[in-house]
């Protein structure tokens, strides 16, 4: 079943397919926490220990309809994972490698949210609990869950790479499979503010 994808402003929209085979779990890291802090949205982005939830999919299965020239995408560093965003209302859309043959995408939370079905019914609960040693107060990992639900995603990234269907993404134009838009890296010292503020 399809699920609708939006920036908070409604500018960029779109479509998430194929939600029975995501992945969905929460990320405390600091990296995440400090890109929340960039964006300036760290209290819609983040939950109360610091942790951002995120539902992984394959970049073949979102599809945006609307508004793309709102499409931003950030890094925290020259290497770091691609942080995509609508630049119009400052709304995370999802991260993805900057290897476009890695065909995942963690779509965060907030850009799900404005659909009439919730993100329980439309993903599932939450399945994993990754890097908790950066949460701000106890978390309770899910060690076994976390193994099984990355193994079997992982499976679906490679059959994703072997077929080709890697190719089918709204993130990396062919046939350079660059980034569609440019990548806005992070000053020093705009990093250092946003590390600062976690």
């Amino acid at each position: 079943m399809d699920h609708s994808l939006r920036c908070r402003c409604g500018t960029l929209q779109g479509t998430v397919t194929h939600t029975e085979g995501v992945n969905r779990g929460v990320c405390y890291c600091r990296d995440c926490q400090a890109y929340a802090h960039a964006l300036g949205n760290a209290e819609t982005i983040l939950d109360n220990l610091g942790g951002s939830d995120v539902v992984a999919t394959l970049q073949q299965y979102v599809t945006f309809t609307k508004g793309t020239e709102a499409l931003a995408c950030m890094s925290l560093t020259e290497r770091g994972l691609l942080r995509w965003y609508a630049g119009c209302c400052n709304t995370p859309i999802g991260n993805t490698q900057r290897d476009p043959k890695v065909s995942f995408v963690g779509l965060l939370h907030n850009c799900l949210e404005h659909s009439t079905r919730s993100i329980d019914e439309a993903f599932g609960p939450v399945r994993m609990r990754v890097n908790t040693k950066y949460a701000k107060g106890k978390v309770v990992p899910m060690p076994l869950s976390t193994f099984t639900s990355v193994a079997r995603f992982l499976g679906s990234v490679v059959r994703a790479r072997l077929d080709g269907s890697y190719k089918r993404t709204p993130f990396f134009s062919a046939p350079s499979f660059k980034p569609v838009v440019a990548t806005r890296v992070l000053s020093p010292s705009e990093r250092e503010r946003a590390m600062n503020a976690v």
